[in-house]
């Protein structure tokens, strides 16, 4: 049997298991920057995600649109619109970069880091402020007192 005419790698997943499995890398790329994964799925990553970049570079409504769809989270999709592609705007393509580190040791599969190729200005998250909450001083006890009436019969 030959292989032509054959588009991508299946990962010996069924198709929505690997539509779920580049959606999470590439929401894992956008919100790190860097990560690490076997050889064949970054090379497949970078398909998806140069796609993804694409659209994001757009700048329209529509655009937006589908780049959220392409992420797992709203979150991570407004930091590549906002954020990242204003950063690497000056390329037409070619916006990440896959190198081969080390074999893995359990099953001696290639394993590669995938990064974007220009250096990201990370902004730092603004972590939400948590003040400490003082319990409420506690009313003090209210003492009634009861007059006591005389019954007159």
């Amino acid at each position: 049997m030959h292989r032509h005419s054959y588009v991508g790698r299946k990962f010996g997943r069924e198709r929505d298991q690997r539509k779920a499995l580049l959606k999470g890398l590439a929401t894992s790329l956008v919100e790190h920057g860097k990560i690490e994964t076997t050889y064949p799925k970054a090379k497949e990553l970078v398909r998806y995600i140069e796609k993804v970049i694409t659209k994001a570079k757009k700048g329209t409504l529509q655009g937006r649109r589908q780049v959220i769809a392409a992420l797992s989270t709203q979150s991570a999709a407004m930091k590549l619109v906002d954020e990242i592609v204003p950063q690497i705007s000056g390329r037409n393509s070619g916006h990440v970069r896959v190198e081969r580190t080390k074999l893995r040791v359990g099953d001696g599969t290639q394993m590669a880091t995938i990064a974007f190729v220009d250096e990201l200005k990370s902004t730092p998250v603004a972590a939400p402020v948590v003040e400490a909450v003082k319990p409420a001083p506690k009313a003090e006890k209210k003492t009634t007192t009861v007059k006591k009436v005389k019954a007159t019969a």
